[in-house]
């Protein structure tokens, strides 16, 4: 195997690289990146005689991965950049080496407020319609909805969220230039262009069986708390609520009638814990009780993005709304630095464009209010 890249770069092309030769959930090769970091990882794993796998994956195939990503317009998003959901951290061994990420949202602030909601393939009308409401419902509250893209009550998930008007996400076990359901590609579209379109496969990958039970644990993680609206005794869903209950996330059942087979596996998981739910707000009203422990860290965001772009966020917070001239002249620097600064900005979620200038976005701003985490400059 050619030598890796070095300098900034490396870390993110080693990742990649585990992306493309590693199953997701490798909680082995997991342990070994905590341990001495992604690049060091693979050259131990490659001086080993068991190493075979990843010392016989040629580089071109992790280059041809960020080509393909790049005709498509995804990104590789990986643990310390600003767009990274640090409670995906939870995993410990079992964080994604980093995901290829589809759309233009941040996937850091999507997930904020984030619920997860899924079920039964082989759904009911009355499981279609149920989750439909809800997410329709929890979408209008502010919440984004996520779920896997799959038949029955994934799609219904989806394409409730998409009925008001709001972001979703889909957590694939393909590519996010291949998703699947080939079926579903408008509803993917649409995902896309309102949401995100996630996956720790590299472009290409086709989806295979093994993964989507992996794929749920980050459903699982990324999410505040999970609701199962249908599944039977043997369901992925029920999978995923099990991820969600050992992260220490919310679990929810949606009840449904006591003679359907779709609804089984839903009763026992309220009979063993799991909180039922009828209501957008019986949901709601139950994640909230933990809102401040995972708000938006905006100190956490500005401090990966250097000092010259946290005093241009705090002179944006301090106008409310405001033109890069008066930002320039505000901090006596030049124009194009202060656009570069609200570039690297607008990336992170911190800030947005609207009519007349920039402003924080309604995350930051609402965090804001409630969080004393900026020691604001006098800009007088």
């Amino acid at each position: 195997m050619s030598a890796m890249p070095r300098g900034a770069d490396s870390d993110r092309f080693a990742r990649a690289l585990l992306s493309c030769a590693c199953e997701p959930g490798s909680a082995s090769v997991g342990a070994l990146v905590s341990d001495v970091g992604a690049t060091r990882a693979i050259e131990q794993i490659c001086q080993t005689s068991t190493s075979s796998r990843i010392s016989t994956v040629d580089l071109t195939r992790v280059e041809r991965a960020f080509e393909q990503a790049d005709q498509v317009g995804a990104r590789f998003v990986i643990p310390g950049d600003a767009e990274w959901p640090t409670q995906l951290d939870d995993l410990g061994d079992e964080t994604p080496f980093g995901l290829w990420v589809l759309g233009a949202s941040n996937l850091r602030l999507l997930a904020l407020r984030s619920l997860a909601l899924v079920g039964a393939r082989a759904a009911t009308q009355y499981g279609v319609r149920t989750a439909s409401v809800l997410a329709s419902d929890v979408a209008q509250r502010g919440w984004c909805v996520v779920s896997g893209g799959a038949y029955g009550i994934d799609a219904a998930a989806h394409r409730g969220a998409l009925a008001v008007g709001a972001s979703t996400i889909v957590v694939l076990a393909s590519g996010v230039d291949h998703p699947y359901p080939a079926t579903h590609a408008a509803l993917f579209e649409q995902c896309r262009s309102s949401g995100l379109l996630i996956s720790e496969a590299p472009p290409a990958e086709p989806a295979r069986r093994w993964r989507f039970l992996a794929r749920n644990r980050v459903i699982a993680a990324l999410t505040r708390g999970t609701v199962v609206v249908e599944a039977a005794h043997r369901s992925g869903a029920l999978n995923t609520a099990r991820c969600a209950a050992d992260l220490g996330r919310e679990v929810f059942g949606v009840p449904g009638p006591i003679s359907s087979t779709a609804s089984a596996g839903v009763h026992a998981l309220i009979r063993s814990g799991a909180t039922l739910v009828s209501s957008a707000d019986d949901v709601i009203s139950a994640v909230k009780g933990d809102e401040s422990d995972r708000q938006f860290d905006v100190a956490d965001a500005i401090s990966r993005l250097g000092v010259e772009a946290s005093v241009t966020f705090q002179a944006v917070v301090a106008a409310g709304i405001t033109s890069v001239a008066d930002l320039a002249n505000r901090l006596g620097v030049s124009q194009p630095d202060i656009t570069a600064d609200l570039a690297g900005l607008e990336l992170a979620g911190l800030v947005e464009r609207q009519t007349g200038g920039w402003a924080p976005t309604p995350p930051v701003s609402e965090h804001l209010q409630s969080h004393d985490t900026v020691q604001m400059l006098d800009f007088t």
